[in-house]
């Protein structure tokens, strides 16, 4: 058998595993918050909860990070155009693969 089935199939093996991790949301060692070299970074605790002392509160809603809709649309049509392009690179494939039978006329 041909050494490169195996080192595809171990590739593709691989890549399989790598995706399974990132869809179960394990995140890499090397994603966290690293504070700048040479200052002294400490994360603030957050404030102990207070109970109000007015009945009415306002409740305010503070956005401090996340991504705006138009990223999320970008994503998700890049991810729609890589899926019908693999779609039709695999169609292509397993039509490749089928042989045509002539038939006497």
């Amino acid at each position: 058998m041909n050494p490169i089935r195996h080192i595809r199939r171990i590739a593709g093996v691989l890549a399989g595993l790598a995706a399974a991790l990132v869809a179960c949301g394990a995140t890499p060692a090397f994603a966290r918050v690293m504070p700048p070299p040479g200052t002294d970074f400490r994360p603030s605790a957050p404030a102990p909860a207070q109970l109000p002392s007015v009945i009415h509160t306002v409740t305010r809603t503070v956005v401090l990070g996340g991504m705006p809709g138009w990223q999320i649309a970008l994503i998700a049509a890049g991810a729609a155009l890589l899926a019908a392009a693999l779609a039709v690179l695999a169609g292509r494939a397993l039509a490749a693969r089928h042989r045509t039978v002539a038939t006497a006329a």
